[in-house]
């Protein structure tokens, strides 16, 4: 009797610890008015490290006080306008800017390195008014004395980048007891609006587009200046030739986090769909994402159609598109032990839905496609216990619906099915940062109401642009 008792007990103690609430946090503006402020890192310093992507400015921000320094202004290394465009056509500003950053893990001791990405030059310019740009990963030294980032050391300067779909967030993570520095790479948005006549490089691995990229966090004994960045062991590399590749198959990791549960190290990305169908992956050494191939689950719903607008080559540019019509996604199994499975996606979209997107692109283009999505814009894992229940969970902030979503993960690294939202507000939050001590969340927000395609259907008000907002937990212990 008392045996049940106790376990009743315990079971009921858990779901009350568990239902923590939006009500159960304090809300406080730390800093506004940023420039779109795209990364926000909670430094062993206990600062909050951001990159402002369209100032192209690095600061360093107290998050009790909101006081604000400067430690780089990367202005100088875009070689293109802001607000100017070339002759003709107008180029567009890329998805981004000034993106990731990420620090060593022993930046407290001796290893004060600060890795950054960002889109430096403007390739070219399409009938349509896409870009092609190139990005660039650095790493810089922090100076404590003068509170700058100085001495940088070029890692890579030959990211593919895009007005569309750049990804660009970095990571520093422990596999196999050894910590990397990764970088996710978007497909550019080859294949629709305006860049539908691109190709799609996702499933080249000879190409960093719609790629997970590994590197050293220091360069080994390698002849080259940058084959000395990438880890000898990578799955793609060559005898003469080393290649960053991870993982391949990805449309647009907007996130991407590691984290340590039991002895397991593992490290999630979170992905934008194209109508939906927003993915959670696992992140796996030489493994097929699927994109373009395989949308979202590999459920056949994309049966017959394609990754973008239109398939239809009949159509004027840009509603058709160089992706692959899918004749049928679970045939796509062909890519066998390769093919990675989502965890979970988001906002799965029928082929009904499918179909009323497609037929009305081809009778009232230009058509934007009213869809739900999630657009997961970063990702972070809570592993404190300072909240109650929240141990072990993914945080997911969202572009389209304004929320912070929490996935519970098992010891298995399973993801559970239900979704929990919290922070819900008129805002397009874009990254979430998480103290030490794990009471306080950050949340930091875009200035603009709207990205590319879809994503437009965002709301007309917002209630706290360019801002880092702290959600610190005041409920019940």
């Amino acid at each position: 009797m008392h045996r049940i008792f106790i376990a009743f007990l315990i079971f009921v103690t858990g779901n009350v610890l568990a239902q923590v609430h939006t009500k159960d946090f304090k809300r406080r503006i730390v800093i506004q008015d940023l420039d779109d402020p795209w990364e926000v890192t909670f430094g062993p310093d206990s600062n909050l490290w951001v990159t402002e992507s369209k100032s192209y400015l690095v600061k360093k921000i107290n998050p009790e006080t909101g006081k604000s320094t400067l430690l780089l202004d990367l202005s100088n290394e875009r070689k293109f306008a802001r607000f100017d465009t070339l002759k003709e056509p107008k180029a567009p500003w890329p998805q981004g800017g000034l993106m990731g950053l990420a620090l060593h893990p022993e930046f407290q001791h001796n290893k004060k390195f600060v890795y950054l990405c960002y889109v430096a030059h403007l390739n070219s310019v399409n009938s349509l008014g896409g870009a092609k740009y190139t990005g660039k990963l650095v790493r810089y030294q922090y100076n404590s004395q003068s509170e700058k980032l100085e001495n940088p050391m070029v890692i890579c300067d030959t990211l593919p980048q895009s007005n569309d779909h750049n990804s660009g967030r970095l990571a520093v993570g422990k596999l196999a007891g050894k910590y990397f520095l990764y970088l996710t790479v978007g497909d550019g948005g080859a294949g629709q609006y305006s860049n539908a006549g691109q190709p799609n490089y996702a499933q080249d691995k000879e190409h960093y587009s719609g790629k997970v990229l590994r590197f050293h966090l220091e360069p080994d004994n390698d002849a080259g200046d940058y084959n000395r960045w990438i880890p000898n062991d990578n799955p793609f590399n060559e005898q003469e030739k080393q290649n960053a590749v991870w993982t391949y198959g990805h449309r647009n990791a907007q996130g991407i986090a590691f984290a340590e549960i039991g002895r397991k190290e593992f490290l999630y990305a979170s992905e934008h769909g194209p109508y939906g169908d927003d993915e959670l992956n696992l992140i796996i050494k030489g493994k097929n994402y699927g994109h373009p191939n395989i949308i979202g689950y590999n459920d056949n719903n994309y049966n017959s159609f394609a990754g973008a607008v239109s398939d239809n080559k009949n159509l004027p540019l840009p509603w058709h598109t160089t992706l692959p019509t899918i004749n049928e996604e679970r045939s796509a199994a062909q890519f066998g032990d390769t093919f990675q499975e989502p965890e979970k996606v988001f906002k799965v979209i029928s082929a009904e839905m499918l179909e009323t997107v497609f037929s009305k692109s081809f009778k009232d283009a230009p058509y934007v496609p009213e869809t739900s999505a999630l657009a997961p814009s970063s990702l972070a894992i809570y592993t404190a216990d300072a909240i109650p229940g929240w141990q072990n969970s993914l945080l997911i902030p969202s572009l389209k619906e304004g929320k912070l979503v929490r996935l519970q993960i098992g010891t298995d690294l399973k993801v559970e099915k239900e979704e929990t939202n919290y922070f819900e507000a008129e805002v397009r939050y874009r990254d979430v940062a998480i103290s030490t001590d794990g009471k306080k969340i950050y949340l930091s927000t875009d200035n603009s109401k709207a990205s590319s395609g879809p994503s437009k259907e965002n709301p007309q008000d917002t209630n706290c642009t360019g801002c880092i907002i702290e959600y610190k937990y005041e409920g019940n212990q």
